[in-house]
């Protein structure tokens, strides 16, 4: 049996069956986005993208904190 997934990637598949896009999308648009703070980013893919502020502030979290720790 899986263990489930906890943090921000729990939301991960709510957030692609509700969107209609994968995370790597999602992800790929937080990396190319010349904001850089994290709430800054947040309300950004609120406003722009229609993203509800869990999903937004859950992507964000993960995608920087992979960037922090080198990882893609």
């Amino acid at each position: 049996m899986t263990a489930p997934v906890n943090g921000p990637a729990g939301y991960f598949p709510s957030i692609e069956k509700k969107y209609g896009r994968p995370i790597a999308d999602w992800k790929n648009l937080v990396r190319s986005s010349p904001l850089t703070k994290h709430m800054e980013l947040v309300a950004w893919l609120k406003t722009e993208h229609g993203l509800g502020h869990g999903h937004a502030n859950a992507l964000v979290a993960h995608t920087l904190a992979e960037a922090k720790s080198g990882g893609e």
